[in-house]
């Protein structure tokens, strides 16, 4: 069967006005005045490098040549509540730590047990107790619940397995590259005007390309220097994030977006403060508070979720990097956060207390985390939770994550 996505995408249509060859983005649109955006840290990110538990008697011991400073000294942790504490580099969120807009949750993880990325992505982004037992997304059937189902629009090569929902949500798929003039495009328009099925979802794609167009002349027009700098940083998602901003702070924008990431894989010389994971947590932090100053108001009324497959060995490798773990840490940032604090069940670092003797033991299901996000921030029903989450019922959704309106 053809589907709209299908369609689009062979017409090679799609939205080129934005050739992403980093991070792949994606949007629903809803009338809601709540946002949503789903950060994914591919690759496996080190949750006891992003929040440490400096407080934990057996941190300096576990950890080793990793092991963070403690907060007040030089190149130190953030303090976050006198046990956990945020990396140094992601210094540019102090300002939400302080005003309460950041809150993680430790020691998460999703049911898998293994150490695959392919199956561990997958089962992140189906919400389900097994690799590939299904062929959609959690967030997408979430948001396809209900009576009206929202739309979909993908920025990015693909649309990413979390927001692929059930028949009818609708999705134009993103190509490289950029169409020259407008001459190909007013001649489909023209062409399947009067058509019922394509009329309406080649307007959609064409309306969401140029929302998106006028977006980055209009933020180019108050920065000169905007086109040059996002050249430069396209590949980072610094550069993405502040399209998600930009795009979601529009009155009539999208409610939900994915962001991916890629570059968490730190087998070898991962580093403290310097070296490569040092790094992408500043480019992490200064795009996530690039997000804040670009959604502007709509900042009050937003949740952003970062997560990841898996995280990292406790004990760093004989390259001064980590392997494949098993329980990591997820942040909730946002003006709509209930934060200042860790939400954790900690479970320490003692060796006996470690997951098979190496990994952090995760205690939260990381559903329940994204359970308590879809009932108490975007308001959907326990019938829509268990359309994302089925057979998941051990993962209740996780209360208090976010602001009492």
């Amino acid at each position: 069967m053809t589907t709209r996505r299908i369609f689009l995408s062979g017409m090679g249509l799609g939205l080129g006005a934005l050739a992403f060859h980093g991070p792949s983005l994606s949007f629903a649109k809803s009338s809601s005045p709540r946002r949503l955006v789903v950060v994914n840290l591919r690759g496996g990110a080190d949750g006891l490098g992003i929040v440490a538990p400096f407080g934990d008697p057996d941190y300096q011991r576990a950890r080793g040549s990793l092991a963070l400073k403690p907060p007040g000294s030089e190149g130190g942790l953030i303090d976050i509540d006198g046990f956990f504490g945020l990396h140094p580099a992601l210094v540019a969120l102090e300002p939400m730590l302080r005003r309460g807009e950041v809150l993680p949750v430790h020691a998460v993880a999703t049911p898998y047990r293994e150490r695959s990325h392919f199956d561990a992505q997958n089962l992140l982004e189906c919400g389900t107790n097994r690799a590939h037992a299904r062929k959609d997304g959690w967030l997408g059937r979430a948001l396809a619940g209900g009576g009206s189902p929202p739309e979909a629009v993908a920025l990015g090569q693909v649309v990413p397995l979390i927001l692929q929902g059930r028949d009818g949500v609708r999705t134009v798929t993103a190509q490289p590259g950029k169409l020259q003039d407008g001459i190909l495009t007013d001649t489909l328009a023209d062409m399947y005007a009067n058509d019922p099925l394509f009329g309406p979802t080649l307007e959609e794609g064409l309306s969401a390309r140029i929302m998106v167009s006028k977006i980055l002349e209009a933020d180019d027009e108050g920065d000169p220097r905007g086109r040059k700098r996002r050249k430069r940083n396209r590949k980072n998602s610094g550069s993405a994030v502040e399209i998600v901003g930009s795009v979601l702070a529009q009155p009539h924008g999208p409610q939900v977006a994915v962001v991916e990431v890629g570059g968490w894989d730190t087998h070898a010389r991962q580093g403290t403060t310097q070296g490569g994971f040092a790094r992408r947590l500043k480019t992490l932090g200064a795009g996530l508070n690039r997000l804040r100053t670009k959604l502007g108001p709509v900042w009050e009324d937003t949740v952003v979720l970062v997560v990841t497959e898996f995280g990292r060995t406790v004990a760093p490798n004989g390259t001064a990097g980590t392997d494949h773990g098993t329980a990591s840490c997820a942040l909730l940032l946002g003006g709509a956060v209930a934060g200042g604090r860790v939400v954790a069940d900690w479970p320490g670092l003692a060796k006996r207390s470690l997951y098979e003797g190496r990994d952090l033991q995760p205690t939260t299901d990381l559903r329940s985390v994204a359970k308590g996000l879809l009932r108490d921030h975007l308001g959907l029903d326990s019938s829509a939770l268990e359309a994302a989450f089925p057979n998941s019922s051990s993962a209740r959704p996780l209360r208090d994550l976010v602001r009492s309106t």
